[in-house]
This record gives structure tokens, sequence and C-alpha cells, in this order.
């Protein structure tokens, strides 16, 4: 790394050097390999006359025995009111360093950083806990981060069908038409219930702070995938959702973040056993994903610094 000069990504850019069979390799490999990953800092921002704000910073950096050694930074606000204003709730940059110097390397665009290897890691779990011949999904959510999880799961699965549910019926139907533009069979649904009734992979990518799928809609077989919920007062699952799943998480940092976690353990709904291990355990072997084609399996993800650097290292090993 000693001769390269620092670069600005921009959006595009970073789109282009992040194609979703590419990004889900290398999560793939960087799960299994790991990397240091301190405890995120959130700060709290209160605001008056909307939800209150987070600031959220995230580190990671390579293991000493890594060949090449990187750290990076993301820098994330969420700001539920953005809703209100008709602009995205989530903004963030990335900077990545040289780890042996401390020298700057790059400044990328941590949305795209963010959505990407958000739904890329949904994906990879997807990859262990879906049924191999799933093909209808379920997206609840029609943000920047859910408009990406049909292709990314387009890279795991066969799916052809794609049902849209959103607060906002019109958001839903501006991404319904972007999919169907893109070759795939997507319409927009209002009955949640029977939505999830009918779906092979449910997955939500939401703000909410009340459960939106409920444990006894779900068939025999069906996957649930939770990225939207990363505190402890947002849910966008039941308990009973819980109860009746193969439980895995993206990182054990879930088990204190995810209120779709910590609700059901703290009122003894299920206890930390039912989490039968992380995406780490899944990708080395250490635990078994799906077991039957009837069991419905639950992924809860609230997003990993190891994400965030695998994704920048591809970055820029494209673009340096």
């Amino acid at each position: 790394m000693s001769n390269t000069s620092f670069r600005y990504v921009d959006s595009e850019e970073t789109v282009a050097a992040l194609p979703f069979s590419d990004l889900i390799a290398g999560l793939r490999a960087g799960f299994a390999e790991g990397c240091v990953v301190p405890v995120r800092h959130h700060h709290h921002m209160e605001k008056h006359g909307e939800p209150d704000a987070t600031l959220l910073l995230m580190p990671a950096w390579s293991n000493p025995d890594a060949v090449d050694q990187y750290l990076g930074v993301k820098l994330v606000t969420v700001v539920p009111g953005n809703t209100a204003r008709g602009i995205p709730g989530l903004t963030s940059t990335y900077i990545l360093y040289d780890a042996t110097t401390g020298r700057q390397l790059a400044i990328m665009d941590g949305n795209v950083i963010t959505g990407r290897r958000t739904v890329a890691t949904s994906a990879l779990g997807a990859s262990f806990l879906a049924r191999e011949d799933a093909r209808s999904l379920l997206v609840l959510g029609a943000g920047r981060v859910a408009s990406l999880i049909p292709q990314a799961y387009q890279a795991v699965r066969p799916i052809d069908t794609v049902a849209v549910w959103d607060i906002n019926a019109e958001t839903a139907g501006a991404l319904v038409r972007n999919l169907q533009a893109g070759g795939l069979r997507a319409h927009v649904v209002s009955n949640l219930e029977e939505a999830a009734a009918a779906a092979d992979i449910i997955s939500a990518a939401t703000l909410a702070t009340d459960p939106l799928i409920q444990g006894n809609w779900l068939k025999k077989g069906t996957h649930v995938d939770l990225i939207g919920g990363f505190t402890p007062h947002m849910r966008e699952a039941d308990d009973e959702t819980v109860r009746r799943s193969r439980v895995f998480v993206d990182t054990r940092e879930a088990l204190h973040e995810a209120g779709d976690l910590v609700h059901p353990i703290a009122n003894g709904t299920v206890d930390k056993a039912h989490v039968r291990g992380t995406l780490a355990d899944l990708v080395r072997g250490n635990v078994t994903g799906r077991t039957s084609d009837d069991e419905i399996t639950y992924f809860k993800a609230v997003g990993s610094g190891l994400a965030d650097l695998v994704a920048a290292r591809i970055v820029y090993s494209v673009v340096r």
C-alpha cells in the first residue's frame, strides 16, 4: 500500500465496484477471517417536534497477522424525522486508512457502503438459512436499503417474484416499477398478513418501533430476515416469530442492540441459547443453518464494522 495515493470515491464508482456476487463472496471470506471490531459508539441526539436522532461511529481494523493492514471508520447519522421531509433518514461517510502507517487512503460514499453491505450480509445469511428453492420474496420497506434487497437475494436464491409493502403506498409503487423495469415480477401489497403467509422469504428494512410481522402468519419453511431495527426500541417482528424460529444473528451485539431479540429474551419468551449462532459461525461451519424444508429460520442483523471494512477494501482494490 506504500505507493498508493488518496482517493475520493463517489457514489457511482462505489456502486460499480460492489456487484453483489463479489461482495457476498468477500463477506463470506471476511466473516471467516474476522477482524478487530470495537463496540460501536451510539450518540443520542435529542430533537424537538420529531423523533430523536442517532450518531453512530463504527471502527474496524485488520487482525495484526493479516497480510494487508487496513483501518476503516464509518460515521452515520440516523434521522427518522427526515421521512416527513421527503429525504433519506440515514447518511454516512466511510474513511479508509492504511493501518500500518495510519495514512488516509480514501473517502467513500458511506451510504452506498452501508446499503450494499447490509443487504449482501442478509443474502449471505440466507445462503445458509433460506430454502434452496425459495422463489417468492416479500420486502417490507421501500427506501434506499430495501430497494436493494431483491437484487442481493437474486445472487443466492432463484427469486422470481417480489411483493413490496411500505407504510407509504406511493413509495412502494415506485420501487415496484423499478423492479419491473429490471425484469422482475413485482407488485405492491396492502394486506401484510396475506403477503407474509405466502412468501418464501420475508425481508424487512424499516425503522419500525412496533412489530410488523406476526409469527402466527408464517408458513412452514419461511425465512425471516430483519434488517432495519438497530436499537432496543425498534421492532420489526413479534415475540412469536422468534419463538417459532431457528434464530441466527450477524454478530453477538444483536443480543443487546436489537429490540427484536432484547424484548423476547427479557420477557422470557426465549433465552439467549435460542440464538443458534452468528454469521461467522455459519461460514466457518461451526453451526448448521437450515436443517429441514419445514422449519422457520430467522436472521437478525444490526450491522458490523467488519462488513463495512470488507466492502471498502473491495472498492479500494478496484479504484486505486
